[in-house]
């Protein structure tokens, strides 16, 4: 790792064209704060914009992914503050889904809650053995309304209702089999296997990437008919931009493709 950069609620890795966001509040099984969660979509902001990232790595330092929203600042707040802090939870995802590099979540331990959303919103998740998923909010009278629009989306509507009415977690081969994440690795695999799945992308064009993303999260809104209307729009562009010409080109000259920058 190099290019190290610490904020007040999130470290910063860069690996090269690699980004390694890593949540900074293990005191507090890094606990989606107000802050934290304005400080991490800035942070995404930032990264969206950077033509040098290709790919992004979300993890958590100390014994938690995330343990969710911080209860301490829920607790006491009237129904403005409740507003504002649920809003920055939604703006956060959205931002992780709306940047143009994919988004891999590193999930080491436990992700509860709004943490089990983070995890449910990244495009994609690598778990260790170890790693554990709940939305356990029903049994202490806040019911994961928001982290249940990820959810339902990632594993579909009867097994997220189990999770949701239960509050019972699951572990990691359960989340590989529900569809919650896409590898599951031991411990000590972890970040190297992120880093594979992070490099393997990094491999492509940027520019059809975010093309292949923003695409995917607009088609999965639409009906049969309209996603296929929208995706042949889409790929019909795709296929004449200099890329898609590179690729095949190179593709028939059986050599490796030179990607735009």
């Amino acid at each position: 790792m190099s290019d190290v950069s610490t904020q007040s609620n999130v470290k910063l890795e860069r690996d090269g064209d690699i980004t390694v966001v890593r949540m900074n509040r293990p005191e507090r099984r890094n606990a989606l704060s107000l802050e934290m969660m304005r400080e991490l979509t800035g942070v995404f902001r930032t990264l969206g914009a950077d033509r040098t990232v290709r790919a992004v790595i979300l993890c958590g330092e100390g014994p938690a992914f995330s343990a969710g929203h911080d209860l301490r600042e829920v607790s006491c707040a009237d129904l403005d503050a409740q507003r504002e802090i649920f809003g920055a939870c939604v703006e956060l995802m959205q931002t992780i889904q709306m940047i143009p590099q994919p988004v891999i979540a590193e999930v080491a331990a436990i992700a509860t809650a709004a943490g089990c959303q983070l995890v449910a919103t990244c495009d994609l998740a690598v778990a260790s053995s170890e790693a554990r998923f709940a939305t356990p909010g029903v049994r202490i009278g806040l019911f994961c309304t928001t982290p249940m629009v990820a959810l339902t989306r990632a594993i579909g509507s009867k097994r997220a209702m189990e999770m949701l009415l239960t509050g019972d977690p699951i572990d990691a081969r359960t989340a590989l089999d529900w569809g919650l994440v896409n590898r599951v690795v031991e411990p000590n695999r972890l970040h190297d296997t992120s880093l594979e799945l992070a490099r393997k992308i990094a491999e492509a064009a940027r520019v059809v990437v975010a093309i292949g993303k923003e695409a995917f999260y607009h088609q999965v809104q639409l009906n049969q008919s309209d996603a296929y209307a929208y995706a042949c729009e889409v790929m019909s562009k795709n296929a004449v931009i200099v890329d898609a010409r590179e690729g095949m080109t190179a593709f028939f000259a059986r050599r490796a493709p030179h990607w735009q920058p």
